[in-house]
């Protein structure tokens, strides 16, 4: 089907001499090893031994989980470097030691803060939040407009003034859509002059209290490529009972202070690489490997006084699957070319993955596949979980792979979870590239894979090696078929993003 042939059949004739003898062998050589089976050249360079060394290196306690930035990510950064370079994966122009540098900044949790609007009061944490921007001290005209889209922007004079408006648009009341309609509203009032933006924020999907707790702290984000660019000062405000907009209404003036706030920039880096394929023109198509080697560092010690958050599951075993891809293609390439890069950030939010679709070195239409690895574990060793396996036209590939070594490749069985949209992968699905999510076989999020999800205990010796073996091999053997397949994949029509799709590749 997907494989090479594995009998080659060669046109009778005499042999006359023995250099014409020599050269037939030698062509018969060469030929056999082209019809070897994807497998058979999966199995001559999957390891278990050597894998299992590399899984041992980046979970151990010496690496201190893997943090973001920490200096254990910067060797685990080096690590896989190294082993790229062995292997003779190649290097872009632009990272020639195959590190993308992703630009971050956090920002400080302020110490204190007050608006005042008429004659109330609003303090820091309990009524606002500061969603970015630095300390402040203003007082000055404001301009109350419905939800500040940069339609309405435009037309209003908000020059030297703060704006005050809803969340979103008025149409979608999703939270998650106005946390990602408001970069367009920053971007908007900053340009017009602005000095500043406040929301009024009021949903039920997210009680305020919920919201204070998951952002009132330290915040890591991605940078921008202006490292001198200011700010642009932006303001959640409780909008319990409508008091803001009560509030507001009766005055012109406001004043915003805060103090303690901070951003601190640093980078840290994606580990970016690739092998050129053998068609001519299925070369220029490329199959993405990829998976995060972050982890969330050193914690709360456990039961037995262990701090350290190994993340063996989350997500060593992706980074070595990955780098065993690497390592097998970059010596029997497919027809496809392969790109594999290792993400930073994955646990601050997708991060890296986010930096790398704006900042890649290929053109994102090159991309025809990508194969995301993300673990939180297994509870099922029978099986191969992927998310997003009925979601595109590698479903075929895929479940013959896993077949192959003697498990069953099943679909989300949490679809509640969301989990599609929850990986790196999705960054790549957002812009039109068919992403699944190739994770270990679970069946529901039980006891056993909150056992060492984002757990200490998350060590190697704790894993199935036998079933991991098994893992690694049919993620290798399902990026060969589809490297190797005539037929380019794609989304099933129908799906969230296959409109993207169409607009990427100009279906």
């Amino acid at each position: 089907m997907l494989e090479q042939e594995d009998i080659v059949i060669l046109p009778t004739y005499k042999i006359p001499h023995m250099k014409t003898l020599l050269s037939t062998i030698l062509t018969l050589f060469v030929l056999a090893s082209f019809g070897q089976s994807d497998k058979e050249l999966t199995d001559q360079t999957v390891n278990r031994a050597v894998a299992k060394s590399h899984l041992s290196f980046l979970a151990s306690d010496e690496l201190k989980g893997r943090d973001t930035p920490s200096e254990g990510q910067r060797i685990a950064a080096k690590y896989i470097t190294t082993q790229f370079a062995l292997y003779g994966v190649k290097a872009y122009e632009e990272y020639p030691d195959y590190l993308q540098p992703v630009k971050f900044k956090n920002q400080k949790k302020p110490t204190s803060g007050s608006i005042l609007a008429g004659a109330t009061s609003f303090a820091l944490g309990s009524d606002f939040l500061l969603m970015s921007g630095a300390d402040l001290n203003w007082e000055g005209d404001i301009i109350k407009l419905k939800n500040a889209t940069p339609e309405e922007i435009a037309k209003n004079d908000v020059k030297g003034k703060w704006i005050v408006a809803s969340c979103g648009d008025g149409k979608d009341e999703s939270v998650r859509a106005w946390f990602g309609l408001s970069p367009e509203k920053q971007k908007a009032a900053k340009e017009a002059g602005a000095a500043g933006l406040i929301e009024l924020y009021n949903s039920p999907q997210l009680p305020w209290p919920r919201l204070v707790g998951f952002l009132n702290r330290d915040r890591l984000s991605l940078g921008s490529d202006q490292e001198e660019e200011t700010e642009f000062p932006v303001i959640w405000l409780y909008n319990d009972g409508e008091k803001a907009t009560t509030s507001f209404e009766g005055t012109k003036t406001s004043e915003v202070k805060v103090q303690g706030a901070k951003t601190e920039k640093f980078t840290a880096p994606n580990v970016v690489g690739y092998v050129e394929g053998t068609d001519p023109k299925l070369k220029d198509e490329y199959i993405v490997y990829c998976a995060h080697y972050d982890h969330i560092g050193i914690g709360q010690p456990n039961a037995e006084g262990d701090s350290i958050y190994n993340g063996a599951r989350d997500n060593a075993i992706g980074t070595v699957a990955v780098m065993e891809a690497a390592k097998n293609l970059a010596k029997y390439p497919t027809k496809r070319s392969a790109l594999f890069v290792l993400f930073t950030a994955e646990e601050k939010g997708l991060l890296g993955s986010s930096w790398f679709v704006d900042h890649s070195p290929l053109e994102i239409n090159q991309m025809v596949f990508c194969n995301n690895i993300d673990n939180g574990g297994y509870n099922d060793t029978s099986k191969i979980t992927v998310i997003g396996l009925e979601r595109t036209t590698a479903k075929d590939n895929t479940v013959a792979a896993v077949t192959a070594y003697g498990l069953e490749a099943i679909a989300d069985p949490a679809p509640e979870q969301g989990l599609f949209d929850r990986s790196d992968n999705v960054n790549f699905a957002s812009k039109g590239v068919p992403a699944p999510d190739f994770s270990m076989g679970f069946t529901a999020f039980d006891e056993e894979i909150m056992k060492y999800y984002h757990q200490a205990g998350d060590h190697v010796e704790t894993l199935d090696m036998d079933y991991v073996h098994k893992y690694w091999s049919a993620y290798v053997l399902t990026g060969r078929l589809i490297g190797n397949d005539p037929e380019r994949p794609f989304w099933i029509m129908g799906d969230k993003y296959y409109d993207a799709g169409v607009k990427l590749y100009k279906e």
